[in-house]
């Protein structure tokens, strides 16, 4: 019976592990400067190489690209921008569909979810459950002149910065609107 609980312990632990590393499931990414088909396939092979990334389609007439990603994966949202600035190009949006079990935004909108810290500017007090789409929208993640107007509105340090000091450590925090 002992062995039974134990198991039974076990397997919850391990599932729940292999949840909490799939939280990202997919995103539209809006690419910038892209010319031609070449700019197009250069940002795409360059996405491709990251070991998060499942499948990219590319929408060409929108310049979107639509990512999905591994199931056992974290999803690092910084790599993916650096994939396409190293192509030559500049992200002009990016939203994705976060998988949240019982996430919790303080009264302050910031929810620290595993080891990454989220500011949601748009939503405080709020448990989120299941799928989410949100936009990210720091800098580098949006047009220079939405970053300008956000950060004249929102006038947080962490925000002007895309870092925070959280239990004395300097951590990176993702400011996001659903």
């Amino acid at each position: 019976m002992k062995t039974i609980k134990y198991l039974s312990i076990f397997f919850i632990l391990f599932t729940s592990v292999k949840t909490s590393a799939q939280q990202i499931s997919t995103a539209e990414l809006q690419v910038t400067g892209l010319t031609c088909s070449m700019c197009s396939q250069a940002t795409e092979k360059a996405l491709r190489t990251l070991d998060f990334v499942e499948g990219v389609k590319p929408d060409l007439n929108k310049n979107i690209f639509v990512l999905d990603f591994k199931e056992n994966k974290g999803v690092n949202i910084d790599q993916i921008k650096k994939k396409v600035q190293d192509a030559g190009f500049s992200v002009g949006n990016l939203t994705a569909v976060f998988n949240f079990n019982n996430a919790k935004i303080d009264d302050n909108g910031q929810a620290v979810i595993g080891t990454n810290v989220y500011k949601f500017l748009n939503a405080k007090n709020k448990t989120l459950n299941g799928p989410v789409k949100a936009s990210v929208v720091d800098k580098d993640f949006i047009s220079g002149s939405s970053f300008k107007k956000k950060a004249a509105q929102y006038k947080t340090d962490t925000y002007a910065a895309g870092a925070g000091t959280i239990n004395g450590k300097k951590t990176r925090i993702y400011h996001l609107t659903i």
